[in-house]
């Protein structure tokens, strides 16, 4: 089920997961993508084909210039621009469903910087990249501790934009969940075992927890 909104930087496309038509919808869940590829990442899909059974839709948010066919992402306040319109329209149809906001890698970024202002009630980071590879003086955890809503971060273990045992120390609001591997798209190296049932399981459980 797919839809276009229009936002200030072009149109962005929207691709909904709904509970089935017996579950009641608990949350609404909108996902960005990173600056590396779109919603066919396997986190966000993983996310989008489990959480509907629990009540949970999901929707898949792609960035006006992934639409436009664009393969170099721009500035992040054009990303901010692109997504802002999309996650205020989506929290007004959910009307009294909470609504959380999240996404992957320059998505995370995006939900996080964001997330107060259109009306989210939490956020979801998944392999947020704290700083660029090699480069961990450069670290933009400021835009994760200042989300200023209960926050997940489920980081894969081997991910070189930022493991978990090198976040700095977290508000209360926040939960870090720490894979014992994966890399920023938690893809496993032939040894390990996958991830993404477990990436799943924490972002089901944290939403449970958020919702009581």
């Amino acid at each position: 089920m797919q839809e276009l909104i229009t936002t200030p930087v072009g149109d962005a496309r929207l691709t909904r997961f709904p509970a089935p038509a017996r579950t009641k919808r608990r949350a609404v869940l909108a996902l960005g993508h990173g600056a590396g590829g779109g919603v066919e990442a396997a986190d966000l899909q993983a996310l989008a084909a489990a959480l509907p059974a629990d009540g949970v839709e999901v929707v898949l948010v792609e960035q006006p210039w992934r639409v436009a066919g664009k393969k170099i992402a721009p500035a992040p306040k054009t990303l901010d621009a692109g997504w802002i319109p999309v996650a205020e329209a989506l929290h007004k149809r959910a009307r009294k469903t909470p609504f959380l906001v999240g996404g992957r890698s320059a998505g995370a970024r995006v939900a996080c910087r964001t997330g107060l202002d259109t009306g989210a009630a939490g956020v979801v980071a998944l392999a947020f990249p704290l700083h660029p590879p090699g480069k961990p003086e450069k670290s933009r955890a400021e835009e994760l501790l200042d989300t200023g809503l209960p926050t997940l971060i489920v980081q894969g273990g081997g991910d070189t934009f930022g493991t978990a045992s090198e976040f700095p120390r977290l508000p209360p609001t926040h939960h870090l969940v720490g894979l014992p591997a994966g890399n920023h798209a938690f893809t496993v190296k032939k040894a390990d075992p996958p991830v993404l049932d477990a990436l799943v399981a924490a972002v089901s459980e944290w939403i449970d927890a958020l919702l009581r």
